[in-house]
């Protein structure tokens, strides 16, 4: 068995609370070093990325660079997610390390927040870490993502206000990035590998949720989640642990992911069921079920 990428929880902690995500239930947990080597270290024979988030920002924490360093020695890339909150010039220092791929910035939590600090603010030094990295020839991708996009154009304001500063930094005429917008999942190309994603809202998997339905995903496939506190999830949605499989600070992950339930789930995303109450409330697997469908319409 061979993930694509597994999601490694290094805290849940990320210091703000954005409309779009659930309130975290959980008491605040920072993965500890020593487990984190166990982690990667189980992991490197399944996956050769590891992506350190599930619900958390890593750059809250001041010592990054030692869980990258970690990461190397076991061979295996790294992908950060983070609200661009945390990119003081110290931290950022961290992310041109070795080991990282590529940066995600959660652009849409600004407006999502009701942190006291100017959109400008904000963006400076989301800006000056593109601007070091194209200096310092930085071997990895950021990936600014704007996930706002509806119907209903409700970010439209922030939106505009955000392409006018981007094409200003660029270098980019007045108005490019709105005509290249095709209102679903897309890049925009804003430099040597410092792209602009777009993709739509979606809703996070629920119990209480009102869709229920079968369907097939990538849990357990091509991504697994570990929680900071080493509890081992089909995906990362699953940032409550819903679907908790085993703990690593209990057994090891070979065993966890022969067990029934994780052959229950596996076995029914093959067909197209859901075995899990919360993916059966999940409205994220349509995303991957059309995709299968096309598949199997070409081939």
């Amino acid at each position: 068995m061979k993930f694509s990428r597994a999601y490694v929880e290094i805290t849940n902690v990320c210091g703000l609370s954005c409309s779009f995500c659930p309130p975290k239930t959980k008491p605040s947990t920072t993965m500890e070093l020593p487990f984190f080597k166990k982690v990667v270290e189980e992991l490197s024979s399944y996956t050769d990325e590891i992506a350190l988030h599930v619900m958390g920002d890593p750059m809250v924490l001041s010592n990054l660079a030692e869980y990258l360093d970690i990461a190397r020695s076991s061979g295996l890339k790294v992908m950060i997610t983070t609200s661009g909150f945390y990119l003081d010039e110290v931290r950022r220092s961290a992310l041109f390390h070795p080991a990282l791929r590529q940066v995600n910035i959660s652009l849409n939590s600004f407006n999502k927040n009701s942190v006291s600090r100017m959109f400008e603010s904000y963006m400076e030094p989301i800006l000056e870490l593109c601007n070091e990295k194209l200096s310092n020839n930085g071997d990895f991708f950021i990936n600014l993502r704007v996930w706002n996009l509806d119907k209903e154009g409700s970010e439209a304001l922030f939106n505009a206000k955000l392409f006018e500063l981007l094409e200003k930094h660029f270098s980019f005429e007045t108005g490019m990035i709105a005509s290249q917008i095709s209102g679903e999942r897309q890049s925009i190309r804003l430099a040597s590998k410092i792209l602009l994603h777009f993709d739509r809202y979606f809703e996070w998997p629920n119990l209480e949720n009102a869709i229920a339905g079968d369907g097939y995903c990538q849990g357990l496939s091509k991504q697994i989640g570990i929680l900071s506190d080493g509890r081992v999830v089909p995906c990362c949605l699953d940032s409550e642990g819903v679907m908790e499989l085993g703990n690593l600070r209990e057994t090891n992950l070979g065993k966890i992911l022969i067990s029934k339930r994780s052959s229950d789930i596996t076995n029914g995303f093959s067909k197209g069921i859901c075995s899990e109450e919360l993916c059966q409330k999940c409205s994220y697997k349509e995303r991957f079920t059309i995709k299968e469908q096309m598949c199997q319409k070409i081939y």
